[in-house]
């Protein structure tokens, strides 16, 4: 009888882990095999931003699609190479560079490596293996200078550049241009920071636009940005004349509050790793091309919360200058 019951046992038990990897298994099926690698700028992955926003797409995916993802972050330059080969020679499927600064050291390691596929944002890789895509971000920062020379009361506004490149250019001359054409007697002024990671500096310039009487100030540069919204957090706390931020990639309100976000200048950056990434999926990827996401590619704009701080009427004078833009009836500068 003993050993009957020993013999039950050990087939019990036997069954027990044949079930437990049957159940692993399944998991694991369940999980494709896709694996997608994403290198930040040096801005980080947690930059409140641009390559967040990134980064919060292929999460999605992960969790929608069972994909691999992970992502390297580089604190420098010259972190962009090294990075980029980790993913394309441990076989990744997909290599994101995130940011025009990554352009280079894109196209150095599709050149060296063409049976690998990588994708760019912000920059354009003439390569067979890499697809680009940037976007017509004068016209979304068009549209918010509309709001800012509309709500002004000071009629001086601030913009606050990154480093200086042509894809900061487009916010900022498409910045003006909007604040120009609702408003000509506002002043626009402009500075720029020379980085993307540094907040105490973004804190430093808005404290020195807000004290000349600029009353909005929209920040293109990644987490160099964050210290303009703490900066606008702490006078708003103490009193005095209110001033607002303009967030940029994301809808910054859902970060910094409402309280001080008048509105943002949403880059899709999320909706357009998810197409690339999904093609990677579907098979269908191909490299060689170059997307342009504008105002008609629904690839920039203003977030649905922007009519908590917005009126309606600005709103609809921001609509009536979109449609204008699509149909091009009015032709935003770029540089």
């Amino acid at each position: 009888m003993n050993k009957v019951f020993k013999l039950s046992l050990v087939m019990v038990l036997a069954m027990s882990v044949i079930l437990a990897g049957c159940g692993s298994k399944s998991s694991s099926s369940n999980k494709s095999g896709i694996k997608i690698g994403m290198v930040t700028d040096v801005g980080g992955v947690n930059d409140k931003s641009f390559n967040q926003s990134a980064w919060e797409a292929l999460e999605a995916l992960n969790k929608d699609k069972g994909i691999n993802i992970k992502y390297l972050q580089s604190k420098s330059d010259s972190d962009y190479n090294p990075n980029l080969n980790k993913f394309v020679k441990d076989n990744y499927d997909l290599t994101w560079g995130i940011g025009f600064s990554l352009g280079d050291a894109v196209k150095q390691v599709a050149t060296e490596n063409p049976n690998s596929k990588l994708a760019i944002i912000d920059s354009v890789v003439d390569a067979p293996n890499v697809q680009s895509v940037t976007f017509a971000e004068n016209e979304g920062s068009f549209l918010v200078g509309v709001v800012a020379g509309m709500m002004t009361k000071t009629n001086k506004v601030g913009f606050i550049g990154g480093a200086e490149s042509p894809v900061i250019k487009r916010f900022e001359v498409g910045f003006k241009a909007g604040v120009a054409a609702v408003n000509p007697n506002a002043e626009v002024k402009i500075t720029y920071a020379g980085a993307f990671d540094k907040p105490d500096i973004g804190k430093s310039l808005a404290a020195t636009l807000y004290n000349d009487g600029a009353d909005i100030v929209f920040p293109a540069a990644g987490s160099t940005g964050n210290g303009v919204f703490n900066e606008a957090t702490s006078r708003n706390k103490q009193g005095g004349s209110k001033v607002w931020v303009i967030g940029v990639d994301k809808d910054q309100s859902l970060e910094f509050g409402d309280d001080v976000t008048l509105t943002s200048m949403v880059k899709r950056v999320d909706e357009a790793v998810k197409k690339v990434t999904q093609e990677v999926i579907d098979g269908t990827f191909q490299g060689g091309k170059t997307e342009v996401l504008g105002l008609k590619q629904n690839g920039v704009g203003l977030p649905d919360t922007s009519k908590k701080n917005v009126p309606a009427d600005v709103l609809a004078k921001v609509e009536e200058y979109k449609q204008k833009i699509i149909s091009g009836e009015i032709k935003v500068p770029a540089e």
